[in-house]
This record gives C-alpha cells, structure tokens and sequence, in this order.
C-alpha cells in the first residue's frame, strides 16, 4: 500500500530547503521582529477551560478527499469559527497536498483572538520561527515524521518561542516521543501512511496513554484529532480523558463551516 506520509516528506524537505534559501533565518527574524514580540495565546489552557474544546480547522482539500472548499477563505470563515464558539482553531499550511499557506496563518492571526495552531509537517527548527512569526500560538509535532531526538530538540525550541506544542502519535509505540516539553498529545485517529480512520483508535490507546504519563512528572492535555463528525463520539471520548477535539472535515466541507461548528456545539453543551 502506497506510504502518503513518506511522499509528504519527501516534498517538504525540499520545500523547506527552498524557503531558507529564499529567505534566511536572521532576514525572517528582522522582517517579524515586532510579531516576535507578541504574547501568545495558550492553547492548552484555553482546550482547558472550555465547555466544548473544539478545534476548528481551516483547510482546503486532504491527501483523502481531495477538494473540501477549494475557494476557503480565512477571512470570512476563521472570525467565524471564533463568533460560533471555537475554543482554538487549526491553520493548514502545507500547500501541495492541503491547498494551505503561511498567508493563510498570518491573516488568521490579524482576524482573532483565540489561539492558533500552525498544522504542517514539522522536520526544521526553522518552520518554528516561521511560525511565531506568522502569528501561531502552537505547533503540531508528528512522531511518525521524526525521530526521538529531533521531537525533543524541535519541542524544546518551541517553548524557547513561547510556542506550546502539540505531539500527535497514532500508535502505541510512539509514547516514546513523550518529554517534558509537550503541551498536549494527540491521538490521530487517521492513519498517515494509508489515511484511512478509525475513531477507535483513541479508545484503544487511552490506557496506555495514561499509563505512560502516570510514570512521568508532566502531564499533557489529551487531544482527539481526525474522524469525528458527532457529537456523542465527543462526549464519549471527553468521559475517558480528553479535553481537546480537533475537526475539520465535518466543518470545512459544508457551505458554512461557522454555522456547523454552531449547531455542533449547541448539541454538545
């Protein structure tokens, strides 16, 4: 079976090779100097506190399903998503194979107040400073896109820029990737390599999940991300220990994606 995730990053070490090239880090850094100085929202306290915990992803189109809302625009559909009762939301910023850019990020930042999450395939400590320069508040960490070391080094530069992150795993073994620096865990619940979802999965790894981080001194807020689309899998996955649920499909491929994340949460609270 063909590995989507393999050719994903295939793709993005280029991409990232290309945008240094184009601009280094000391003319990123000088050109968002005054961003750099914003407080950051964060995202964990907010998925906290909140009634619904919802993550509401802006997204144009997945390796999966192709086309969602090819003509998405951040503008109309991220203050939105905050008016309607969004906790946090979630930029794609992968173009290629998401249809999203950092453009899409920065107007996002300028539109709202809640934090942001910056979603892309994370592998260079240099889409981190691309990040807190473009306005996000957190970043997604995939560990089937790294080794142990390289989550730990790019988790811990992170909070050196006052960015929370986000550690998304699918299996078990991936507790490994655990370290003082996460934020939050996520269980995907889609499959990377082949993308195919099952919303069992994060009720099969719970358990183990709470076994691990029982064994350390930090404790990540728990995160459901991928394939829910009611609200009674929500309920039931808040009744085992999550807090925060990301969505986006279920949203973004209708005409009004703040109105369904509306009566989505109307039906949860």
């Amino acid at each position: 079976m063909k590995d989507i995730l393999q050719d994903i990053i295939i793709h993005k070490r280029k991409e990232v090779e290309r945008q240094k090239q184009a601009v280094n880090l000391q003319t990123l850094l000088a050109l968002g100097s005054d961003r750099l100085e914003r407080n950051t929202f964060s995202m964990k306290t907010a998925l906290a506190t909140s009634p619904s915990g919802i993550i509401a992803e802006f997204k144009r189109k997945s390796p999966s399903k192709g086309w969602l809302y090819p003509d998405a625009d951040v503008t109309t559909i991220l203050p939105a998503y905050e008016k309607k009762g969004a906790s946090a939301c979630s930029i794609l910023t992968d173009a290629d194979f998401f249809g999203g850019s950092l453009s899409d990020l920065q107007k996002a930042r300028r539109l709202v107040d809640i934090p942001l999450l910056r979603k892309d395939f994370i592998i260079d400590t240099y889409q981190l400073f691309q990040a807190r320069v473009m306005g996000a508040d957190a970043i997604l960490l995939i560990a089937a896109c790294l080794t142990k070391e390289e989550c730990r080094i790019l988790a811990e530069t992170a909070h050196s820029l006052q960015l929370e992150v986000l550690l998304e795993i699918h299996h078990e073994k991936e507790l490994a990737y655990l370290n003082p620096h996460i934020d939050m865990l996520g269980v995907n619940n889609r499959h990377l390599g082949t993308f195919h979802t099952d919303i069992q999965n994060a009720f099969r790894l719970v358990e183990k999940i709470k076994y691990e981080v029982g064994k350390n001194d930090h404790s990540p807020l728990l995160v459901a991300e991928s394939g829910i689309s009611k609200t009674e899998s929500v309920l039931q996955l808040r009744d085992i220990g999550f807090r925060g649920f990301l969505i986006g499909e279920t949203f973004m491929k209708t005409e009004n994606p703040g109105r369904t994340l509306n009566k989505f949460i109307k039906e949860l609270i």
